[in-house]
């Protein structure tokens, strides 16, 4: 890709951002809204044809922007086994302000994770199918957590044309805790996706996260960046 090129897809990027920011609405306390908005990032750097980088930030939010819910900020050295399979080995930090009760007061916790997976991708009639398998070993405060995840997720092509850029995205993902109250929360999503180039796409999506004694909205702000 040339410097030219390079300008033209920083500027489409940033206009994407900039035309979702606008749908946002106007943002009061988090506590009175069920339905919250994560904006994220995920880049990948191709060393070479076996090994990546991997890295991400995501930005989540108690309602559209504003009242921070969790900062994660992620990084993994991944490695090819074959073409469809990647191993993968990282680090993330999780900042999270959590309300106390039913007051507008916080506390936050901080989180240290390391964690392992597995991604195999497949192709059937031009739908792209990815399974990712994860285990983390999460330090939350003074406490010691372990934690399996399984995601699925699909993205469908709105059109057979070489040229087309839309396509449909949806996902399923559960997590599964070691320990007492074993499932711990699974998350649906489905969403809207467009290819400003071949390495860069944004999505827009809906997220519903359900709990064991409960469930919460989120608005899915995307952005993936290959290098």
């Amino acid at each position: 890709m040339n410097v030219l090129s390079k300008k033209r897809t920083l500027i489409n990027l940033n206009l994407a951002v900039f035309i979702a920011m606008l749908s946002f609405p106007v943002v009061a306390s988090g506590q009175d809204s069920n339905f919250g908005n994560w904006m994220m990032y995920f880049g990948n750097k191709q060393i070479n044809s076996k090994w990546n980088l991997h890295h991400e930030v995501q930005y989540r939010n108690y309602n559209a922007i504003g009242d921070l819910e969790q900062l994660l900020l992620r990084a993994g050295l991944g490695y090819n086994i074959t073409e469809s399979t990647n191993v993968l080995v990282g680090y993330g930090y999780v900042l999270s302000e959590n309300y106390i009760g039913d007051t507008n007061e916080k506390f936050q916790v901080n989180e240290h994770r390391i964690y392992q997976q597995v991604i195999s991708k497949q192709k059937f009639n031009g739908i792209s199918v990815q399974h990712r398998y994860r285990f983390e070993q999460r330090f939350v405060e003074d406490d010691f957590k372990l934690r399996f995840r399984y995601f699925l997720g699909a993205n469908v092509p709105l059109s057979k044309k070489e040229t087309n850029r839309c396509y449909l995205s949806a996902y399923n993902e559960i997590f599964i805790n070691t320990e007492s109250k074993v499932f711990d929360r699974n998350r649906l999503y489905g969403g809207f996706g467009y290819k400003i180039s071949d390495s860069v796409r944004v999505e827009l999506g809906y997220m519903n996260q359900f709990f064991e004694t409960g469930s919460r909205d989120q608005l899915n702000l995307i952005t993936f960046v290959n290098f």
